[in-house]
């Protein structure tokens, strides 16, 4: 007896190579190129999140609210005399500062969110010292800035100065509230 060729056996490697080539080019296609090249014509790139892979996102540039804003002010305290400072500031809004005292005070770098429970604060800086300067930037909207206490016997001068973006500055000292605005621009 004769055996015949079976034709499917003889398609079977040509139709494994198809099949791979169209693989890889679908992968391609639908990975590859949005990913690397931003490119996706399948909307597959969009899909899983591989659109930007490829591009540098990151930038040395960080976007501020208007407002650029410079300010000074100085603080007379008292023996265990206090006095508190703050800035409205809106999320990621940058603020520069200095301030310095004639002897040791305690500070409390702190904010109290726009929205959210009366009363609550979060603090970010609590130390005693005679002079700090550094940059802040706001983790939500809301007024930021510090308590100064004196907790010597002598008077203490202390001077802040800042800038950066806020609109008004406002001062509480023994149960007042004092509102700045209208910051000149530098």
């Amino acid at each position: 007896m004769v055996a015949k060729e079976d034709p499917l056996r003889l398609k079977r490697p040509w139709l494994t190579v198809v099949s791979a080539l169209g693989a890889g080019m679908l992968i391609v296609v639908a990975v590859v190129w949005p990913a690397e090249y931003g490119l996706d014509p399948l909307g597959t790139g969009e899909l899983f999140g591989l659109v930007y892979m490829g591009e540098d996102t990151t930038s040395p540039l960080i976007d501020q609210p208007p407002g650029y804003r410079v300010d000074a002010v100085a603080f007379v305290l008292e023996p265990f005399q206090s006095v508190e400072y703050k800035y409205q500031l809106a999320r990621d809004a940058t603020l520069v500062f200095e301030w310095h005292a004639d002897g040791e005070v305690v500070s409390d770098l702190h904010a109290e969110p726009a929205i959210g429970p009366p009363g609550y604060a979060e603090t970010f800086d609590l130390r005693r010292d005679e002079n700090v300067a550094g940059s802040y930037t706001a983790t939500f909207n809301g007024i930021h800035g510090w308590f100064w206490e004196n907790r010597g016997q002598e008077t203490v001068e202390v001077r802040l100065t800042t800038a950066g973006f806020y609109q008004r500055a406002f001062e509480f000292r023994d149960g007042d509230k004092l509102e700045y605005g209208d910051f000149p621009e530098p």
